[in-house]
């Protein structure tokens, strides 16, 4: 019957009026990360559709301000990682720009023999908050290399913020230049081909990255891409509804409104809504054709799921070589973000990005 649910349906199909700490399919172990979360979000103002650029900037910006709170407490608590090495080069956008790159690798690389993987990282934040030196950042970084990587994390421009305000594509011009400095310094960095990677924002970004260099004929710099919860879909009050985990997953840390509102922040106008560098949830089967190896890896209880899935079919539709992924019993960047609670899942996803990067060299 048309608007009944039923209890064998996941998540908010099945039962309305559950939340992501009473869903039955969260991980125990996350409940109290799920907590401190929702109570630190409560603080940026509301947003609608009818907000100002001027609101949803200053809404990115106290959401980015609170999430700062978090993190440094967390992670600087923890023992450093053990084994790694960190330097940082300065380069120069296409703006004239300063970009800064933090690099992480092993100390004993020189003790290694040949070369190693390379790790471009783009990280999270929809693209208009948070930075690449955000201690969780850091730490993701380090855990990588301490595998035998080396990773190049890119303080990219963003949309709103501390390294605001900066909408599309200044961000996406940042990672594009440091992907490209990275290849040209391969030799003198030691790296043997490059994997694009990224989670949420960073997802986005990584996936843009693979597409813009397709369209400006060096996408044989990129070896491949690993795109962790991407948010690429760009329209969200109301989103597509092929999506289904919004309707299953939504209001699970994120709503509509908040979604749409960092949209917004990275688009002001609109006039890139259907651009597959600024969204590449909007790439056709087409644009997809001839792109290197991709994994895709989502989150059970994201509501940005489904559009990280549907991205990976086109792929394959397009014959890349697709791997794809769902972390169970985890909500959006569950996997990414949750070292404390979830070690062995942290970890998990940790080295199935370094078997992907070193299965391509």
């Amino acid at each position: 019957m048309t608007g009944s649910t039923s209890p064998h349906l996941p998540g908010k199909l099945g039962n309305p009026d559950l939340t992501l700490a009473t869903d039955p399919r969260l991980d125990p172990a996350l409940l109290p990360a799920v907590a401190g979360m929702d109570e630190a979000l409560d603080a940026p103002p509301a947003v609608g559709p009818d907000s100002s650029y001027e609101e949803v900037v200053a809404y990115a910006a106290a959401m980015e301000a609170e999430v700062d709170q978090i993190y440094p407490e967390i992670f600087g608590a923890l023992p450093a990682v053990p084994g790694v090495r960190r330097r940082t080069e300065m380069i120069e956008g296409v703006d004239g720009n300063d970009i800064a790159l933090f690099i992480h690798e092993p100390v004993d690389r020189d003790d290694r023999d040949g070369v190693l993987p390379g790790i471009l990282h783009t990280h999270g934040g929809g693209m208009v908050m948070c930075a690449a030196a955000d201690p969780q950042y850091v730490r993701w970084r380090d855990e990588l290399a301490a595998t035998g990587l080396c990773v190049v994390g890119v303080e990219f421009r963003n949309g709103a913020g501390k390294l605001g305000d900066h909408p599309f594509p200044a961000g996406l011009n940042d990672c594009a230049t440091g992907t490209r400095w990275t290849y040209r310094n391969r030799d003198a960095l030691g790296i043997s081909h490059i994997v694009v990677s990224g989670e949420s924002g960073g997802g986005n970004l990584c996936l843009a990255v693979a597409l813009k260099a397709k369209r400006e004929g060096w996408i044989d710099e990129i070896a491949g891409v690993y795109s962790c919860c991407p948010y690429i879909a760009g329209a969200y009050d109301p989103a597509p509804q092929e999506l289904v985990s919004w309707r299953e997953n939504g209001g699970y840390q994120l709503d509509p409104a908040m979604c749409q509102a960092l949209v917004k922040v990275y688009d002001p106008s609109g006039e890139h809504v259907h651009d597959p560098l600024a969204w590449p949830y909007q790439a056709a089967v087409e644009d997809l054709v001839g792109l290197p190896p991709h994994t895709v890896s989502v989150n059970e209880l994201d509501p940005l799921r489904d559009e990280g899935l549907i991205y990976a079919r086109r792929l394959m539709a397009a014959g890349v070589r697709t791997a794809s992924r769902t972390v169970n019993g985890t909500h959006h960047g569950g996997d990414t973000d949750n070292l404390v609670e979830l070690p062995h899942v942290y970890r998990a996803t940790i080295r199935d990005m370094q078997a992907f990067a070193a299965s391509l060299g």
